[in-house]
């Protein structure tokens, strides 16, 4: 759920990262597209190896994880893609709901002949990595968790104005979110960019569509998560005003086998806003639990 820059919102293959490439030497990023059920799914990739995949927020797109894929891609095969509905992946009128989220991101997977994979969400891609590991566990790997949605009551304690502004519809709706979800004011200031790009993203149908799904509780992990196995590490900015602290530590609390990694004087996307720490904490992670 993030909001800016906008870019807002089957197998036993062991997940293991490449030995260490030189950090000076910059991993290629390759933009490709994959047909899912008929639609077509943009993505970036780049490194090799274990694969990782990152996933999104509402409203946004790839272009969020460019500050942590060089360092990532250095040890891992990832993958950012654009979800259904965002960026440069076809926009279909669907039935937009996290479950659908879900869908698309097994079948992404299946095309790429991805049989096991380590899941890195944020904000609405934590909610739909965290949904994912519960319906296919025997295909996720570890979990990571950044400031992520799922649980029904974000929406039911969400003040209105922030609920609608979530909607991105309006400067008025940038300028309120920017403080919200974002620790410093650098992240937020142009506004007439930030609405330029919500004016040409195009994918407001999909933004309402998910909304109103989350507004009536749809696709929960409440009461849930206690089933997860996978490691999983729950990452949170502790500044985020936007999804509080207090659900990252209540998914920690849920998850058996999690960590919780806190990022001081950081928001919601702690991979924009701070990412020499987000990667250190990934990383990191990944190589307690290879």
């Amino acid at each position: 759920m993030s909001i800016l820059p906008f870019a807002l919102l089957i197998g036993l293959f062991a997940i293991a990262p490449c030995a260490a490439q030189e950090e000076t030497t910059a991993t290629p990023k390759i933009d490709k597209f994959v047909t899912v059920y008929g639609a077509k799914i943009h993505y970036v990739e780049a490194g090799s190896c274990a694969p990782v995949i990152l996933i999104h927020g509402l409203a946004d797109n790839v272009t969020i994880w460019d500050p942590v894929i060089p360092a990532l891609a250095a040890r891992f095969r990832v993958i950012a893609l654009d979800q259904i509905g965002f960026g440069r992946s076809d926009k279909p009128l669907l039935n937009y709901r996290v479950s659908t989220l879900v869908d698309f991101l097994d079948g992404f997977l299946t095309e790429l002949k991805i049989e096991r994979a380590s899941l890195v969400g944020n904000s609405l891609g934590g909610w739909v990595a965290a949904a994912y590991a519960l319906a296919h566990p025997e295909r996720v790997e570890r979990l990571v968790l950044s400031d992520a949605a799922g649980y029904a009551a974000l929406a039911k304690t969400m003040d209105s104005r922030a609920l609608r502004a979530l909607r991105v519809a309006s400067r008025d709706d940038i300028r309120y979110l920017g403080p919200l979800a974002f620790h410093d004011k650098r992240f937020y200031q142009d506004v007439d960019a930030a609405f330029k790009e919500r004016v040409t993203a195009g994918d407001s149908y999909t933004v309402a569509q998910v909304l109103d799904s989350m507004i009536r509780g749809d696709d929960a992990l409440d009461n849930k998560l206690q089933t997860l196995k996978q490691p999983t590490l729950v990452l949170w900015g502790r500044e985020d005003k936007l999804i509080p602290l207090s659900f990252g530590e209540q998914f920690h609390r849920e998850i058996v086998n999690s960590r919780l990694r806190i990022i001081d004087n950081c928001g919601h996307m702690p991979q924009l806003e701070c990412p020499n720490e987000f990667s250190a904490a990934v990383l990191k992670f990944f190589s307690d639990t290879k």
